[in-house]
């Protein structure tokens, strides 16, 4: 088994990490950002205790590839890859918001669906919905990017009366997340797939716009498998997804929902293991690429090595 990144701490000269988050870590190098993704995983905005062979370059080079797939739609801040776990780019100014789109009644908006409630983020939810029944237009439900704890839930009236964006900003964000949105939905479509929801995050780089961090990845999105999925719904039938659900069930079976009190359970090797497994699986099938683990037994100490050459 490959050696795992669960934390950075990397000495190279030129190069000083500024920011930590749940998955990635960022360094600055000149005027150019360094995004590290270790093996960290996160659900319900905490970070699980053991770290998951292959998932920090399963999600950087997923996003690799469709940041690239989608530049045409949208300026990009990345620029290399020099290894499978870094992308470096463009710093941004980070926009605090994140662009949610769903197509789908599921999740979270089905969370808040079932409770009673038909409005999410100030948009109107129709009436006599299931679970994961389409919506008749994708709907953007964006939340406030906190540094720390839970992402906030937040209304475009709000977004505005707060001063986040401007309105031209926001009609930006609009425009640039219902076209990505929709250039995932075609690709996933190519691969059997469904996009059913998916965020992205901005910033302002010379004061334009940027797509920034990942998309499209299994920490970001969730997909179903199209096929059978008309025939699911009308029986009833859960569907297929291609996600990290499956972490939040195990998690919500041992009674954990990241609420006050609860403790999270100890995470067993062999479902390690499955995680790790369904993370590459999700990469070969979204992408329809085959996964080349990057196999080592000092992941830390290669990443350093490559970095020491790249600033060098």
């Amino acid at each position: 088994m490959s050696s795992c990144l669960g934390k950075t701490d990397l000495k190279v000269d030129g190069l000083k990490k500024i920011y930590e988050g749940k998955v990635r870590e960022i360094y600055e190098y000149g005027d150019r950002l360094v995004m590290v993704a270790t093996d960290r995983i996160s659900a319900f905005d905490h970070i699980l205790p053991e770290p998951i062979p292959y998932k920090g370059q399963v999600l950087n080079k997923v996003a690799e590839y469709f940041l690239n797939a989608c530049k045409d739609i949208v300026p990009i801040w990345l620029e290399e890859s020099p290894h499978p776990n870094v992308a470096i780019g463009k710093r941004c100014e980070p926009i605090k918001l994140e662009m949610v789109i769903r197509g789908y009644l599921t999740g979270h908006a089905w969370r808040t669906y079932k409770s009673g409630l038909r409005e999410l983020c100030g948009v109107a939810l129709p009436e006599d919905m299931k679970e994961h029944d389409r919506f008749p237009q994708p709907i953007i439900t964006p939340a406030t990017k906190a540094d720390e704890g839970h992402d906030e839930d937040i209304s475009k009236e709000d977004i505005l009366a707060q001063g986040i964006v401007t309105q031209n900003q926001w009609d930006q964000l609009e425009q640039y997340t219902r076209a990505l949105y929709q250039k995932g939905t075609d690709m996933a479509r190519e691969q059997g797939l469904i996009l059913v929801d998916t965020k992205y995050e901005f910033g302002l780089y010379n004061g334009e716009i940027m797509l920034m961090d990942e998309i499209h990845t299994p920490d970001s999105s969730r997909y179903f498998y199209a096929e059978g999925y008309e025939e699911r719904q009308a029986n009833g039938e859960a569907q297929q997804q291609l996600s990290k659900e499956f972490v939040r069930e195990w998690l919500m079976e041992y009674g954990f929902q990241g609420l006050e009190g609860q403790v999270m359970p100890d995470m067993p090797a062999e479902f390690v293991q499955t995680v790790s497994d369904r993370y590459i699986q999700l990469y070969e099938i979204v992408t329809g690429r085959f996964f080349h683990r990057n196999q080592t037994d000092d992941l830390h100490g290669e990443l350093e090595e490559v970095m020491r050459g790249y600033v060098g």
